[in-house]
């Protein structure tokens, strides 16, 4: 798996011996299987049609997941702004009501199991 932690694992992700592998064998498809046959990885990540790396969307996490973490932002985001703009004081109804929406986006992430979205 790549480390993606480090700079720079994309642009390195799919050396040039494996695109002359793709070409040789027609299709990503027969190149993998190739290896495959003979019990060995490719040199590298094979780019697929859609043209990126492996068998991974481009944009990692699933539609749920970005809908957790916008109520989770959403829910700080109304609960700092309700500390802010009182006049006399913090508007605890709008701050309460932003702890709530941030709880119900955690609730969300827990249920969806959001911390299985990486690869």
């Amino acid at each position: 798996m790549a480390n993606q932690a480090e700079p720079g694992t994309m642009s390195d992700a799919a050396p040039e011996s494996a695109h002359a592998g793709v070409a040789a064998h027609g299709s990503p498809e027969a190149y993998l299987t190739s290896y495959q046959e003979a019990g060995q990885q490719p040199g590298g990540a094979v780019t697929t049609i859609a043209g990126h790396a492996g068998p991974y969307p481009a944009f990692h996490g699933r539609k749920v997941s970005w809908v957790a973490v916008a109520l989770v932002m959403a829910g700080f985001l109304v609960g700092g702004l309700a500390m802010i703009f009182g006049t006399g004081g913090p508007i605890w109804w709008l701050f309460w009501t932003g702890v709530g929406v941030a709880v119900l986006g955690l609730l969300v992430a827990i249920a969806t199991n959001i911390f299985e979205d990486w690869y």
